[in-house]
């Protein structure tokens, strides 16, 4: 049986930028012993968290900097408008299906954090953006669970 505390430290070690899924899944099931279906299921809905916190938290950090600094004013304008103009024409090609395979992979550096970032960063609409780095995080999700289960029942 599963408890409580291993339910939350599922949940918080997900939403860790450097171990997300990665960790959280393979530890909830290989140490903890935890069942793969909550474990899965606990672990996406933890890496959910940071994704909502960056799209929304961020423009509100980015406008209250810029309004108290012009340096942060000057940076975030040069950032976004170099960064925005390179990305549009790649963006017309690969859209948002980009954005949910990157996620979705389940390598270092391309989890639901880095998405995020990318999508606020480059200024993509919320919505659609919550939608496909969400798929992408749980494939991501899927993808660890199965060889995590696969690799306990092949030891």
């Amino acid at each position: 049986m599963t408890d409580v505390q291993t339910i939350l430290a599922t949940f918080f070690l997900a939403m860790v930028p450097v171990t997300e899924l990665r960790v959280s899944i393979p530890l909830a099931i290989g140490a903890w012993g935890m069942q793969p279906w909550l474990a899965l299921a606990v672990s996406f809905l933890g890496n959910l968290v940071p994704m909502v916190a960056i799209l929304y938290g961020f423009d509100w950090l980015q406008r209250t900097l810029s309004q108290r600094s012009r340096l942060f004013a000057e940076f975030f304008s040069k950032l976004f408008e170099r960064t925005r103009r390179k990305f549009d024409a790649k963006y017309q090609t690969y859209g948002m299906l980009a954005l949910c395979i990157f996620v979705a992979i389940p390598l270092p550096a391309t989890g639901i954090w880095t998405g995020s970032l990318a999508a606020w960063l480059f200024g993509l609409k919320k919505g659609p953006s919550m939608l496909y780095i969400g798929l992408g995080g749980f494939i991501a999700a899927g993808i660890v669970t199965a060889a995590t289960v696969g690799i306990r029942a092949a030891v």
